[in-house]
């Protein structure tokens, strides 16, 4: 499921073709602030990573990490919005890996490090300088798909990007196992996954909050914002939903908001 069209993204320019492969292309994110490469085949940002770049304000301190960063739409959109948190992108794919290497510096992205491994294994991501119960805010974007009851994708990449393997519970694990005591976690999910992400966070994240993203006024949610804090007892609240779209396809005020960054998620 998508929405109805991306969330404020345009494409630069000035991309020299390649006659070997499809090159990268240039995206503009967040009025222009955030400029990005992606492959044009697997898994692309779109307004997803733009929502959930929106769960970091401004006074966001300490350690972020985007756990399944890709090519770093989420953690440099955070690094624009918090001027003195740091940033570190965890992701496996090397093509992506190398994405999100060449998107920090061209961003000038001083404090955001990348960090190539696997975030499901322990000691890859010790290898890779991540130190478990270290991070403030956990931003992630799962995989999307459940290889069990899904039709996978036959390019490896986009499979990789898009399918839990061993289901949801062992990705929102590794992204507890981050989290200090009283840190945060955000993710973004499909609407019908939202039983799954509650029953793979368990007792272990309280306070959640939950906010529903509808395309328009009177239609079902498509995705789910979902935060909560590690450790914490406080009760479930299930929020009014955000919506996306004007009847005419427009953005609503506050959708135009969250993509030029200025906005934040009512919550």
């Amino acid at each position: 499921m998508t929405f109805s069209q991306p969330m404020n993204v345009h494409r630069a320019t000035n991309v020299p073709p390649s006659s070997e492969q499809p090159a990268p292309t240039h995206d503009l994110f967040l009025a222009g602030r955030l400029r990005l490469r992606q492959t044009p085949r697997g898994h692309r940002a779109g307004t997803d990573a733009v929502l959930l770049a929106a769960a970091v304000t401004a006074e966001r301190r300490g350690l972020v990490i985007d756990a399944g960063a890709g090519t770093g739409a989420v953690g440099l959109a955070a690094a624009l919005r918090a001027a003195t948190a740091e940033v570190a992108l965890v992701e496996i794919d090397p093509e992506a890996a190398a994405l999100a290497r060449a998107n920090i510096a061209e961003n000038d992205a001083t404090r955001v490090r990348l960090c190539e491994a696997d975030l499901l294994s322990p000691a890859s991501r010790r290898a890779a300088g991540i130190v478990d119960e270290a991070a403030d805010l956990v931003l992630t974007n799962p995989p999307f798909l459940d290889p069990a009851r899904s039709r996978v994708s036959p390019d490896p990449r986009r499979a990789l990007a898009h399918v839990a393997a061993g289901g949801l519970e062992p990705w929102l694990r590794a992204c507890l196992a981050l989290l200090r005591p009283g840190g945060e976690l955000a993710l973004i999910h499909r609407a019908d996954a939202l039983t799954d992400c509650l029953a793979g966070l368990g007792a272990r994240l309280g306070g959640l909050r939950i906010l529903p993203v509808a395309p328009r006024a009177g239609e079902p949610a498509t995705r789910i914002l979902l935060r909560g804090v590690k450790g914490s007892k406080a009760p479930l609240a299930l929020l009014a939903p955000l919506v996306l779209h004007e009847a005419d396809g427009a953005f609503t005020r506050e959708a135009e908001a969250l993509a030029r960054g200025d906005g934040s998620l009512p919550w």
